[in-house]
């Protein structure tokens, strides 16, 4: 299994992995009571996913800790960058201009961003 196909989640496995991230590492026994409380799962889906993920090498549990293997920021990325080039044609530019349609950013927010494009601009 590649690392890109690893960092590919489906809303219920990213929707449990905020939970690990959030958590971890974490009890197994625990996280299927925050799963139930949070997810309405039952311990077998629980139980089930963690298994899942495991085999798919995104997350471990060992001792009955499961902890994850990928960081969130790194699913993150590739789901944006996925995004953006399906809807925008890998255009950040038309995706920013999409984005900030409609919306008013503080001077702080903006100064960030603009921290960050020159962070990023070729030399």
């Amino acid at each position: 299994m590649t690392m890109e196909s690893s960092l590919k989640l489906f809303d219920a496995e990213y929707k449990f992995m905020c939970i690990v991230w959030a958590h971890e590492p974490v009890n197994s026994t625990e996280l299927t009571r925050i799963c139930e409380k949070e997810l309405g799962w039952k311990k077998p889906t629980t139980y089930s996913m963690i298994k899942k993920l495991s085999e798919r090498g995104i997350m471990k549990n060992e001792k009955a800790t499961v902890t994850t293997l990928i960081a969130r920021e790194a699913v993150q990325k590739y789901e944006a960058d996925i995004f953006i080039d399906r809807v925008f044609d890998g255009s950040v530019p038309s995706f920013i201009t999409s984005f900030l349609q409609d919306k008013t950013l503080s001077r702080d927010e903006a100064q960030k961003i603009k921290s960050m494009i020159d962070g990023v601009t070729k030399k």
